[in-house]
């Protein structure tokens, strides 16, 4: 049990986990708006996690998923901020790692999206296609 212990950093408001490990703050591959937050802990049941996925297909290449989904694997990363969770598999995180989960709100449409991606070279109008930064 203190071999487990020792491998955790333990953050009241904020934590993530890498199969199993919890990591400090300033090691988040994902941050969570305000925004976010609030809606994750207005529509989620305790037990569900907002999962997001990016699969190849849209107008620009890849296409942001948002589901509310109450499995986590081991492989899965889970970003856990002021009781709203957020969890991605390793292959969409390489997608989006250093960009913002953020919610936004307006009179045709709300929803879940992802800004500041500094892996995305340009995107859709609509906001859910992007295409990958090249290096």
């Amino acid at each position: 049990m203190a071999h487990l212990l020792s491998r955790l950093v333990f953050q009241p408001s904020l934590a993530v986990r890498y199969l199993g490990d919890v990591v400090a703050k300033q090691e988040i591959p994902l941050k969570l708006s305000e925004a976010c937050i609030n809606k994750l802990k207005e529509v989620a049941a305790p037990n569900e996690s907002l999962r997001i996925t990016v699969d190849s297909g849209g107008c620009s290449g890849f296409l942001y998923n948002f589901e509310l989904d109450s499995n986590v694997s081991e492989e899965d990363v889970v970003i856990e901020e002021q009781g709203a969770r957020v969890v991605i598999d390793n292959t969409s995180l390489s997608f989006l790692e250093g960009a913002i989960v953020d919610y936004h709100s307006e009179l045709i449409k709300s929803s879940f999206r992802i800004v500041n991606n500094p892996k995305a070279e340009a995107g859709c109008s609509c906001g859910v296609s992007f295409a990958v930064k090249l290096d």
